[in-house]
């Protein structure tokens, strides 16, 4: 089973500047071709979609000025003020549209790399009339770096690429360095909620996370949380449970 998003890292390493908070952190994404469907080719280039779309859809991700997520939502019903979720790496954007459907009073930003995603959910949104998603194209990590901190309500990692080779473990998402800039961004009482379908990265993420200062394993710690209700089991899921596969979720709240 795998619905591991492409916003997840790289072989490529971005050297941040001696002046920055934070230095040399490996790229969390690699940009993968895929066919892009007529829907989502539609939405990418239709200015009717450009509410959705807050740096444009395709491109380099030029992250420049995304210095504040509330402000997205500034002219729109549930104002700058609503509760914020922030999703790393929505794939095609299923489980993160419905999320918005079921919570119409919290405000949800998408961040993606892969552009027949990023254009699939933007025409998902519109499909539905959403006015509570906004959709960025770019690297997570660089947006959490120039975000205020004390900023989103919860961050949200769905099976990420659990990058299985020894060689490749520094590539994952969940790290000291990388949860240092998480947690920065979340508000205190926030969560980081994640989700696996590899035993391995589970257990990594655990002595991880359970180590790590500011954040409290909320099942406990050592122990995983039952998927919660506002957490759609996506299709990867249902199949991979049909097949006797494991799916394992944590939920950490900053101290």
């Amino acid at each position: 089973m795998s619905s591991h998003s492409p916003l997840d890292n790289d072989p490529t390493a971005q050297d941040v500047n001696d002046d920055a908070p934070y230095k040399r952190i490996v790229n969390t994404f690699m940009k993968r071709r895929t066919h892009m469907n007529k829907k989502a080719e539609h939405a990418l280039n239709h200015p009717e979609f450009a509410r959705y779309l807050v740096n444009n859809g395709t491109g380099d991700g030029d992250l420049s000025g995304i210095t504040d997520l509330r402000a997205l939502f500034a002219d729109t019903p549930n104002g700058s003020d609503a509760p914020l979720t922030l999703e790393i790496g929505f794939g095609l954007g299923d489980s993160f549209i419905e999320m918005a459907q079921a919570e119409p009073a919290r405000n949800f930003v998408g961040i993606e790399v892969h552009e027949p995603g990023i254009g699939k959910c933007a025409y998902m949104a519109d499909q539905h009339g959403l006015t509570n998603v906004k959709i960025i194209n770019g690297d997570a990590i660089k947006l959490l770096q120039q975000l205020p901190e004390n900023h989103i309500d919860r961050i949200q990692l769905y099976f990420p690429d659990p990058w299985q080779k020894k060689r490749h473990h520094k590539r994952r998402f969940v790290s000291p360095e990388r949860m240092k800039i998480v947690t920065r961004a979340l508000k205190s009482g926030g969560w980081f909620h994640t989700a696996t379908d590899w035993e391995h990265y589970a257990f990594w993420m655990v002595e991880v996370l359970d180590d790590f200062e500011g954040l409290s394993n909320h099942a406990g710690r050592g122990n995983f949380t039952p998927r919660p209700d506002f957490r759609p089991m996506t299709k990867f899921e249902k199949r991979g449970i049909e097949r006797g596969h494991g799916v394992w979720d944590l939920i950490y709240t900053k101290d």
